[in-house]
């Protein structure tokens, strides 16, 4: 139980490895705070499951780049929870659609920022005056923010690349506080994200071409979070750590 009785907040906690990192932190004694924006079932089929399991969670649903829902997302918290915070996971974000340069506007650059930049700022922002020492911040970077991404994904790699950035200097800045920041760069994980933007031979061949041969799992994503925001990271901060089954190396 290496979470007992701390208060964990995931952002984009119902789908996929959201939903998965949701389970783990409640399964080592997290009250979770899940956040979600979309399907309804989803959310409380994973209040059910963490509840069944004996563990504590609460749902919140709100849009993370708006300041007025991250402002009720912490309200929520502290109702349900109290005042002190240990665990932000900043998981809500997306690629939205592939555009090439040539495709894309402004306005649907600006919005993929939002969605990946802005809310791990917004959220971050919100949380931190209620962690302390020993608190910790695991963001979600990408892949894509290290080699530019997959065709059509470049202002999603460019966000992503942000993340990273902004990882490094939340490290130096809240260090100080005793407040560690981490980020992960995920790889091919099997979710409906590359079900709705990957083509399936291209599946296979990065699969093919990843050193264990395979896609990750969202569990494997959610105990690397669960290390990272756990006291055996204790003097591990600011390292956006790659998930890739060795594809590509930082």
């Amino acid at each position: 139980m290496k979470h007992q009785n701390k208060v964990a907040v995931v952002t984009g906690g119902v789908r996929d490895i959201g939903r998965a990192i949701s389970l783990k932190l409640a399964a080592e004694g997290a009250k979770v705070v899940v956040n979600y924006h979309g399907s309804h079932d989803l959310a409380q089929q994973t209040l059910n499951d963490i509840e069944s399991a004996g563990g504590q969670a609460i749902l919140y649903k709100g849009d993370m780049t708006s300041p007025a829902d991250v402002e009720g997302l912490i309200a929520k918290t502290i109702e349900a929870f109290g005042s002190s915070i240990d665990i932000l996971v900043n998981v809500a974000g997306g690629l939205v659609a592939r555009k090439t340069i040539e495709e894309m506007d402004l306005e649907f650059f600006n919005y993929v920022m939002q969605l990946n930049m802005s809310s791990t700022f917004l959220v971050t922002k919100a949380v931190v005056p209620y962690m302390s020492e020993g608190a910790s911040i695991i963001n979600f970077a990408s892949q894509a923010g290290r080699d530019g991404g997959g065709p059509g994904a470049s202002a999603y790699a460019t966000s992503k690349g942000a993340v990273m950035t902004f990882t490094r200097s939340m490290a130096k800045e809240l260090g100080p506080k005793g407040i560690r920041v981490n980020s992960l760069c995920c790889g091919m994980i099997s979710t409906t994200f590359h079900d709705t933007f990957s083509k399936p031979e291209g599946r296979a061949a990065t699969a093919g071409n990843t050193p264990l041969r395979r896609e990750g799992a969202p569990n494997e994503v959610a105990d690397t979070v669960s290390f990272l925001a756990s006291s055996d990271a204790a003097f591990v901060s600011g390292i956006n750590m790659d998930v890739n089954g060795g594809l590509v190396f930082s």
